[in-house]
């Protein structure tokens, strides 16, 4: 995402506000609003997760785009009134999603994607599902030509696989993928996730012409 941003000339801020004491970005100051992966559950009594949401609600009111992996596509569903709930398996390490519509194009029908989830969010009623995976129906959704929320991530590279790994293994006990940590760990990250992730960026900003901020906000420094 930071070489997305920097390829776009886009000015970049990231945002760690489970560390830092809450902070998040002003809506003035954001074009674009991405929320990556954390360790806690959205449905957790923390301040700033409300604040967060309301951020997320006054830039879906601004028409700003918004990408959200795992936590962050769970936001920005709980935000819209859904539900985020245990999902049917616990799904962490590599496994296949598979695309379910043709609404952005050049995506491949089946893509290995990094799990790392026990929860799902509701599809919103205006959007299209756009992965499944084997377990999980619900993996991701595209909405309205400037939203895009997977439950999985396509995001990490290989650097950002090892930081999750070593500081979260614990985690990995009871996914039905059925994985170790260095079953995770040798896996490479597939070349196409990239292209993928680039593609779902252009998706969401196209009919944005001005400069765009993107804000981060994760606590894995998913990149």
């Amino acid at each position: 995402m930071r070489e997305w941003a920097e390829n776009h000339g886009h000015d970049l801020f990231v945002y760690h506000p489970y560390q830092f004491n809450g902070v998040l970005p002003t809506v003035q100051e954001t074009d674009m609003l991405v929320i990556l992966g954390d360790p806690m559950s959205l449905n957790d009594s923390l301040s700033w997760i409300k604040e967060e949401r309301d951020l997320i609600q006054a830039l879906l009111d601004k028409d700003a785009p918004l990408f959200g992996a795992c936590y962050g596509a769970q936001q920005i569903t709980k935000t819209m009134g859904y539900s985020v709930s245990k999902s049917p398996a616990k799904e962490v390490g590599w496994g296949n999603v598979y695309r379910q519509t043709n609404t952005i194009l050049g995506i491949p029908e089946k893509l290995l994607a990094l799990h790392w989830h026990e929860e799902m969010f509701d599809v919103p009623k205006d959007a299209e599902l756009l992965f499944s995976s084997d377990a999980v129906k619900n993996q991701g959704f595209v909405m309205n030509h400037r939203i895009v929320g997977l439950q999985f991530h396509f995001e990490p590279q290989a650097n950002d696989v090892h930081e999750i790994v070593v500081n979260d293994f614990p985690y990995i006990e009871g996914s039905v993928l059925k994985q170790t940590a260095d079953d995770i760990l040798s896996t490479p990250v597939p070349n196409e996730n990239k292209e993928v992730m680039f593609k779902i960026l252009d998706y969401i900003t196209e009919k944005n012409n001005k400069k765009v901020i993107a804000q981060l906000i994760n606590d894995f420094s998913i990149t």
